[in-house]
C-alpha cells in the first residue's frame, strides 16, 4: 500500500530542448530552492531547507565542525548575521504594516480636507517605506536561503571522519571468498568483446566517450539482473514503479542533487526546468513532495526502475575503463519513507538486502562505512558494497557496486514531506532512505569477471538462470 497523498552533451550551439551539462555558478541551485519554496518562507519566514534553523543556531559549533568534517565550506557567520537581519527587517515590516493600516483607517475620521490630505500623504509615505522594507527582506531571504541550502546534513557520530573515500572504513566482507582462478583472469572488456557482448567503439562513435552498446547475451544478462532484482525486492515488500527519466529541477535540488553549477553531475535540458535523473532516488523522493502521509501507511517501501544519466567528469584510467564509469545505465533502486523512530531499522534492512542480493550472485565484496567527506550532503550515514573485480586496475581491486543511505529528514524538509498521526496534534517530518539493489553496468562487470572460465566463457549464477535461459555464455 503506497499510503495517502495530499496536494503533488551539448556541443556547439544551444537550441531549445537540447541536453547539456550546464555550467553556472553554484548559487543557482540555491535559487532554484528559494524560488520553489518562497511561499513557505512567509509569513513565518522559516526556511524549509535542510537542518532546522533553531538547531543550527543552538548547535552552531557542531554544525561548523560537521561542515569541516565533510569538506564543505559554508559561511555560517554570515548565516547568523542574516538570521538576525531578517528578524529585524521582518519586525520593522510588521510595524510599518500596522502603522499604514492605522493611518488608512483614520482617513475617514479626518475633521477637514487639510487633515484628510495630510493623512493620505502619511499613508503614501508609509507604503513607500513598507515597499522598500519588503524588498530589503526579500533580498535578505534570498541570500539566507542560498546559505541555508548549502548546509549539509549532520553525519552519524560513528561515521569515519575523513576527506574522501580513502578514509572509508572496511567493516565486513561478503559470503563468497575471492576466487583463486588458477589462470590469468581477463577484464570485462576483453571478456565481453570476445563473447560479442560489448561494443565500446560504436558507442563512442554514435554518442561519445562513456557510451556503449550492450549486445546479444549482454542484453539478456542485463535484463535478467533487472528482473531478478525487481522480484527480489517485491518479495520483500517493495512496491515496483517505473519512474520518469526526467524530473523538475526543484525535485533534484530538494533531494540534494545539483542540477546546475560547476560541481554538477547532472545533464539538464536547456530552456526548461527539467533534468535527466542520476538515480530513481530523485523521482521516488519527489513522489510524495508537498504531501502529508498517514503514519498508519508507514513504512512505505518502493522499488524504482529507471535509466540514470551522469556526466561522470573526472580522470579516466585502467581502473575505470570499459563500462565501470559511464554516462548512462539502468538501476533498480530501493527507497523508503519512515517515521524518525524507525529510520535506523529501515537502513539496516536495506543494507541487509543489498548484501543478500550480491551474496546470491556469488560475488565477493566488502562493506565500507562511508567517511564524512564522501557522504554527500544529504546522507546521515552510508554503507557501500564494493565488489571484487579481478580485471580492475593491475591485479584486481574492489569497486563500488551499491550504496545505501539514511538521509533522516534532510530531503523531507526540502521537499515538504510530513507525517500525520491522527491520534496526535500536528505533523512531523518524514525520514527518507535509499539504496541500490543493482546498477547494471557494474553488476555486469562483477558477474562476468568473477564467473569467467579458462576457455573465456562465463558461468551464469544459478539465481539468474531462470531469467537468462542458459547456464553459461560461451564463445560462438
Amino acid at each position: 500500500m503506497l499510503g495517502a497523498r495530499s496536494g503533488e552533451v551539448q556541443r556547439g550551439g544551444k537550441p531549445e530542448g537540447t541536453v547539456s551539462a550546464l555550467m553556472a555558478p553554484l548559487p543557482l541551485i540555491c535559487t532554484i530552492l528559494a524560488d520553489s519554496f518562497t511561499a513557505a518562507c512567509h509569513p513565518s519566514r522559516e526556511s524549509p531547507f535542510m537542518l532546522d534553523r533553531r538547531f543550527i543556531i543552538e548547535n552552531l559549533d557542531a554544525v561548523r565542525q560537521n561542515c569541516v568534517d565533510r569538506g564543505m565550506t559554508v559561511d555560517l557567520d554570515r548565516f547568523m548575521e542574516l538570521d538576525e537581519a531578517r528578524k529585524a527587517a521582518d519586525q520593522a515590516l510588521q510595524e510599518l504594516n500596522r502603522r499604514s493600516n492605522d493611518v488608512a483607517k483614520s482617513i475617514g475620521q479626518a475633521k477637514d480636507a487639510g487633515e484628510r490630505e495630510a493623512r493620505i500623504a502619511e499613508g503614501r509615505r508609509l507604503r513607500g517605506e513598507r515597499d522598500a522594507k519588503s524588498a530589503e527582506l526579500e533580498t535578505l531571504d534570498a541570500e539566507y536561503a542560498q546559505l541555508h541550502a548549502l548546509i549539509p546534513n549532520m553525519a552519524h557520530p560513528d561515521a569515519p571522519v575523513g576527506k574522501d573515500d580513502k578514509a572509508n572504513l572496511e567493516i565486513d566482507k561478503g559470503a563468497t571468498p575471492i576466487r583463486d582462478f588458477g589462470f590469468e583472469p581477463k577484464d570485462h572488456v576483453e571478456l565481453m568483446e570476445n563473447l560479442g557482448m560489448l561494443d565500446l567503439e560504436a558507442g563512442a562513435k554514435v554518442s561519445g566517450h562513456g557510451f556503449y552498446y550492450l549486445k546479444n547475451d549482454a542484453v539478456l544478462l542485463d535484463l535478467a539482473l533487472q528482473s531478478y532484482a525487481v522480484r527480489f525486492l517485491t518479495e520483500r515488500g517493495y512496491s515496483p514503479l517505473m519512474t520518469p527519466d526526467l524530473a523538475r529541477n526543484e525535485m533534484l535540488a530538494g533531494t540534494g542533487f545539483v542540477p546546475r553549477g560547476e560541481e554538477t553531475q547532472i545533464y539538464s535540458v536547456e530552456e526548461t526546468d527539467l533534468s535527466l535523473i542520476a538515480t530513481a532516488e530523485i523521482t521516488l523522493a519527489g513522489l510524495y513532495a508537498d504531501s502529508v502521509i498517514d503514519v498508519r501507511d508507514l513504512p512505505i517501501r518502493l522499488c524504482g526502475l529507471s535509466h540514470c544519466f551522469r556526466t561522470e567528469a573526472g580522470a579516466h584510467g585502467r581502473a575505470t575503463r570499459g563500462i565501470y564509469r559511464v554516462h548512462q545505465f539502468t538501476k533498480v533502486e530501493m527507497f523508503a519513507y519512515t517515521t524518525p523512530e524507525n529510520s535506523e531499522e529501515m537502513h539496516q534492512e536495506m543494507y541487509r538486502i543489498e548484501r543478500d542480493f550480491f551474496d546470491s550472485l556469488e560475488i565477493p565484496y566488502r562493506v565500507v562505512d562511508t567517511a564524512t567527506g564522501d557522504l554527500g550532503a544529504p546522507a546521515y550515514r552510508k554503507y557501500d558494497l564494493e565488489a571484487w573485480m579481478p580485471g580492475r586496475g593491475d591485479g584486481g581491486d574492489f569497486g563500488e557496486v551499491t550504496s545505501t543511505s539514511n538521509c533522516t529528514d534532510y530531503q523531507a524538509r526540502r521537499l515538504g514531506i510530513r507525517i500525520k498521526d491522527p491520534s496526535q496534534k500536528g505533523t512531523v517530518l518524514a525520514h527518507t532512505l535509499n539504496g541500490t539493489c543493482v546498477a547494471d553496468c557494474r553488476a555486469l562487470i562483477s558477474v562476468v569477471e568473477n564467473h569467467q572460465q579458462p576457455d573465456g566463457s562465463v558461468s551464469v549464477p544459478e539465481v539468474l538462470r531462470p531469467y537468462f535461459g542458459k547456464d553459461a555464455i560461451r564463445p560462438s
